[in-house]
């Protein structure tokens, strides 16, 4: 009995050792074959054959210049005109006392708190900003939902995006906020056509082939609070646990975690009147300048080849930890 079970735990670890082999071979040569080692920048907007051909299709993030020249809001959208137009409009405004909503805090995965305000009011607090951060980030069609009377100054939907992928957005969201803010690591499952119209963002991309290397952990979950201008984080009742990755690309913990050093970041400045193009499934980490707003448009991948893909790619991985 004792034999077979070294046999047995000697033969687990060498399928461990084998798949870790191919994964490895699988991350290098997506790196070598066909993934850019930057992100590539167009000067005009792609066909919409010829966009779906060179980056949808094979999962590759670009920068397209000229794409939202038209709009109105890349000489309007500021505060004066916010002012002026929604100064009284009620918008919602995330808080936290570092920058970091949606991320990993003192053990926990915390989210921000969330306050309604005037836009003016939130314009005020972005002229003098104090030790709280703020941020206009709701991700739930936040443009057409809260947004309406701006509207009119973007288009509600890319012709662009809209050909390529066969359908209208499902979701167009509005950021404007504190440069202070940034947006921990994290994957979505949609496409995205990210649009700056005013500053910048700095996006730190990982491919989904370097899955394997991206470490996650299950946390607690909880909620930013201020009372009394003292904070804290309260849990959340909603949610018990949440898997976050438990890296920070800025600073990253690789005593702690040394599969990291095997991922491949590209880092791209995206500014004002330039869209990103952010595939499905890959990794990104955003920081910003000051009051740099942007508008983003998400269309659902609705379970695709790729979706398959990472999903395989993940139970693979799950296997040799």
């Amino acid at each position: 009995m004792d034999g077979e079970k070294l046999t047995s735990k000697t033969d687990s670890e060498d399928l461990k050792t084998t798949l870790q082999s191919c994964i490895d071979s699988l991350t290098t040569e997506a790196n070598e074959l066909y993934l850019d080692q930057t992100v590539p920048v167009l000067n005009s907007p792609p066909a919409p054959l010829q966009f779906y051909r060179d980056f949808i299709s094979p999962n590759k993030p670009v920068v397209i210049r000229n794409l939202i020249n038209h709009w109105s809001a890349l000489r309007k959208w500021g505060p004066s005109y916010f002012r002026e137009t929604i100064g009284n409009l009620q918008v919602t405004a995330t808080v936290t006392p570092n920058g970091y909503a949606d991320a990993i805090h003192d053990g926990k995965f915390v989210m921000p708190e969330e306050r309604l305000m005037s836009m003016s009011s939130f314009l005020d607090i972005l002229d003098t900003p104090g030790k709280e951060v703020f941020y206009i980030q709701k991700q739930n069609s936040n443009l057409t939902d809260e947004f309406t009377e701006i509207l009119k100054d973007v288009d509600s939907d890319l012709k662009l995006g809209e050909e390529a992928f066969g359908k209208q957005p499902d979701a167009v969201n509005f950021w404007m906020g504190d440069g202070r803010a940034v947006t921990s690591m994290h994957r979505d499952h949609y496409e995205n056509l990210y649009c700056v119209i005013s500053g910048w963002k700095k996006f730190i991309l990982i491919p989904p082939t370097d899955l394997p290397y991206i470490p996650y952990e299950d946390y607690p979950t909880g909620i930013f609070k201020q009372v009394d201008g003292t904070w804290s984080v309260v849990d959340d009742p909603n949610t018990i646990q949440v898997p976050w990755i438990a890296i920070d690309p800025l600073h990253p913990d690789t005593a702690s975690y040394p599969q990291y050093k095997k991922a491949t970041p590209r880092e791209i400045t995206v500014r004002a009147g330039e869209t990103l193009y952010l595939p499905s499934l890959w990794f990104h980490h955003v920081q910003q300048s000051h009051g740099c707003i942007a508008v983003n448009y998400w269309y659902d991948m609705e379970y695709d080849i790729k979706y398959n893909y990472y999903k395989f790619l993940e139970k693979l991985t799950s296997v040799i930890k």
